[in-house]
Parts: structure tokens; C-alpha cells; sequence
């Protein structure tokens, strides 16, 4: 891979209003509070109590990581804080994937560099993998997918994560971590912790929540190979500075994982549960075997197809919230297909594209295609459409990033010159 060229002067402007909406989503953060302990103990509640709630005749669709959240005219789309485990006890099939779902912070794809990307931002290279909340409690623990059903349920070294004699703190105190299980070296990689021994974190700082992260976990035990009341390993994520050796490390650095793209935390940002701009997922060829979407053979389709919820006035939205609307059907089509709203339908955006006005969607040439799978609970997100739509004509580049965090004129500043070079190649030369 050629290295970039950090003291070039271009800075790619903004596409999108997706800083608008970092900034609203700080000032929301700022204003309102929630009972986060009453929050966790729910998730705990769910995780560790909850059923199995899926249709045995439903394949279950495991989406990427960057999804959207729900749709807000579903029975899910109650908060946490007005949704407790009694209720979830009684959600069946697409609800309960939908409200497992909503609980984690998913981050949005990044559609523009956010400004000071160095100084505001953590980054981390994410592993390839199944993301799960994790909950130890009562003498054991429990894995779950975003979709609701359980992954593992096993002993660990986590608190109170096994029913050993040395068990430490209330038998009810419960920790809640959000992990992806990388299949092939069968290890729990942690990248956020929402609640540690019944102290919600929730409401704390990503800055805050890492350097706990990476304090108290290492003090089980958990990070040990398995044992008999330990079946799976934990391991951290290194976290990164978003400078330029950190920006290297996380995008050229060996890790012991698969890397399924780089992650972005806003240091002040809290645990937001559902999609938030404050997290932002990129990816490129060098760093992600994932850069487009493939269909259902594997394949990449020669025009990009988005999947968009239908509405009662033919309105075809994202799942954002609010919606962003891409499109609409007429009456007689609507009339002749018996299509219903609220069904989930696949679309191929056609040669005329995407256009946009100051950020903003104008339109879209979209064409449907068809139904997709039931087992899928969301339509696609705007972040991820418009990643994916750039993706194939004028993508995010790595030399973008770099150029942010080092324009031109802070050449000064002493900062270390710092080459993407990938090594593997380095050493074949």
C-alpha cells in the first residue's frame, strides 16, 4: 500500500448533516438523565432470566455491526426505563430481536471526518465477529446476541460469572459487558463495559468507561486461558489516541484478531443505547474483508441494494430515528403487489443515484426488487446507505483521516510523520 500524503492541503468537505447531529446528540446527553441503575439491572434481568423467544421455523439473520435501531411505531420502541423485564418476558419472535437490539450502542458509519478527531476521539480496530452483551450474575454467565437468543451460557471469571467457593460480592450484583466472540480463537473481545459488579456506567464517559475497563477486567482473571469454571477467555481491544501513531497502530498494527474495520468513540460520549453518532464505524480493503454488501450468494451485486420500510402512505424510510425518507410508492402498485405497511422491502438504487442538498437526501433513483428475508428486523440505516453509496464512487479514504488529524498547516507542531505502510508488504520487498 502506498503511504499517504500527510502534508497535502485538500480536506474532503462534508457530504452529509451527520456533525449536525453529533452535536445535537451531546447536547441531548447533557440535558437529560435516566435512571441508569434501574436501566442496567433490566439488561441484566433480560439476559440472564428471558427465554429463548424466536420462532423455531425462523432463520435467524445476523445483520452487521453498524445497523440501524428500530422502527418507532413498533411495540419495542419503549425505553428501557418504561420497559421492564416482566414486559420483555412477553415479546415473541422480530420483538424481542428488536428489543436486544435496541439496548446496544450501534454505531453509525462514518460519512464525514468528524472535526477534531484528535483530540475528541478514541478509535479501536474492531474484531470480526458476533456482537453479544455478556451478563454474569448469580454464579453464572450468559451471552446474547442482538438478536435475542443465547450464544453461550457458561462459567466465567467474571464477577459472580461461575458457583465457586471464592465467589466474590452479593450473589445478585451483576457486571454487563458489550463484546463481539471471535469465533476463531473462541475469545469474548470486549469493547465497552456498562455496568462492573452492580455500578452502572451508563451515564459515565467512553473516557471514563475505558480506563475501567481496562483496570478492573485484568483483576478477575478473566483475561486467563480457560479452565474448568472459566470457559471462555476475555480480552480487551487496545484503545487508541486518534493520532497519527495511534490511527497506525489500529490500521496497520498485528493484532491477534480478525479486523472487521476501525471503531470511533467521541470521548464524551455516554453509553447511548440504539444507533448514535457519537460512535462511527469505517472500513476499507486494507483493515475489512466487508466493504460492500453482498447478496445472497456471497457476491457483490453490480448496483447497490438497500432494504427500506414501507408506511402506510407508501412512504420507503430508513429505520433512523427520525426516518429519513428515500422514496415512495404509488397507490395502484401498493393495490396490485398487497404489500403492507411496515414490511421491509429490497431496492436497487438506479443510475440516477443519490442527490443531496446542503447534506440532506433530495432523492433517490431506487427500484424494487422484492421482499427480503422475514428473520430481518430493520430496514438500513441513512449512515450505512450513504456509506456504502460513496463506498463505490468517492469512498472515505484512510488519506482522509490522516489528512484531519495533520492538515497541512499544524506541520509544526512537531508531530511524528507516521507511514501506512503495511508490514506484510514491507517484508516481501
Amino acid at each position: 500500500m502506498a503511504p499517504p500524503d500527510l502534508r497535502r492541503p485538500f480536506k474532503r468537505l462534508p457530504v452529509s448533516d451527520q456533525q449536525k447531529r453529533r452535536e445535537l446528540a451531546l447536547a441531548r446527553q447533557a440535558q437529560s438523565r435516566r435512571d441508569s441503575q434501574h436501566h442496567a439491572r433490566c439488561i441484566a434481568s433480560s439476559v440472564i432470566s428471558l427465554q429463548n423467544r424466536e420462532d423455531p421455523q425462523v432463520e435467524i439473520e445476523i445483520e452487521p455491526e453498524a445497523e440501524s435501531e428500530l422502527s418507532p411505531t413498533s411495540a419495542s420502541s419503549l425505553s428501557s426505563r418504561d420497559f421492564d423485564v416482566l414486559q420483555a418476558s412477553k415479546l415473541r419472535g422480530p420483538e424481542v430481536r428488536k428489543w436486544f437490539a435496541r439496548q446496544l450502542m450501534l454505531p453509525e458509519w462514518m460519512i464525514d471526518v468528524p472535526p477534531r478527531l484528535n483530540s475528541d476521539w478514541y478509535l479501536l480496530a474492531r474484531p470480526a465477529g458476533k456482537r453479544c452483551f455478556v451478563v454474569s450474575s448469580n454464579g453464572t454467565t450468559v451471552s446474547r446476541l442482538r438478536n435475542g437468543s443465547i450464544l453461550h451460557h457458561f462459567p466465567s471469571a467474571l464477577p459472580n460469572g461461575a458457583r465457586t467457593k471464592d465467589i466474590s460480592g452479593p450473589a445478585h450484583s451483576f457486571s454487563i459487558l458489550d463484546c463481539i466472540f471471535h469465533e476463531p480463537d473462541q475469545t469474548y473481545y470486549v469493547i465497552d463495559m456498562l455496568c462492573w459488579r452492580g455500578y452502572s456506567l451508563y451515564d459515565c464517559s467512553a473516557e471514563f468507561r475505558f480506563f475501567w475497563l481496562n483496570s478492573k477486567l485484568a483483576e478477575t482473571g478473566a483475561c486467563d486461558p480457560p479452565s474448568l469454571y472459566h470457559r471462555y477467555r476475555f480480552s480487551s481491544v487496545p484503545i487508541y489516541e486518534c493520532d497519527h501513531i495511534g490511527l497506525h497502530e489500529a490500521y496497520m498494527g498485528v493484532s491477534p484478531y480478525t479486523k472487521d474495520g476501525l471503531l470511533f468513540y467521541n470521548k464524551h460520549a455516554h453509553y447511548q443505547t440504539g444507533n448514535t453518532p457519537l460512535a462511527l464505524v469505517w472500513k476499507d480493503e486494507n483493515c475489512s474483508l466487508y466493504i460492500l454488501d453482498t447478496d445472497n450468494k456471497g457476491q457483490v451485486p453490480a448496483q447497490q441494494q438497500v432494504v427500506l420500510e414501507l408506511h402506510d402512505d407508501g412512504k420507503l424510510t430508513t429505520s433512523d430515528d427520525p426516518p429519513v425518507v428515500c422514496g415512495c410508492l404509488d397507490t395502484d402498485f401498493l393495490q396490485q403487489s398487497g404489500l403492507q405497511s411496515g414490511s421491509l422491502l429490497r431496492f436497487v438504487i438506479g443510475e440516477g443515484g443519490l442527490r443531496f442538498v446542503d447534506g440532506k437526501l433530495e432523492m433517490a433513483d431506487i427500484h424494487y426488487i422484492g421482499k427480503v428475508n422475514r428473520a430481518r428486523a430493520f430496514a438500513d440505516g441513512y449512515s450505512k446507505i450513504l456509506f456504502q453509496y460513496n463506498a463505490r464512487r468517492s469512498p472515505l479514504k484512510i488519506d482522509d483521516l490522516v489528512a484531519s488529524i495533520s492538515p497541512c498547516h499544524n506541520q509544526e507542531d512537531g508531530s511524528p510523520d507516521v507511514e501506512m505502510i503495511d508490514n506484510d508488504a514491507k517484508g516481501r520487498g
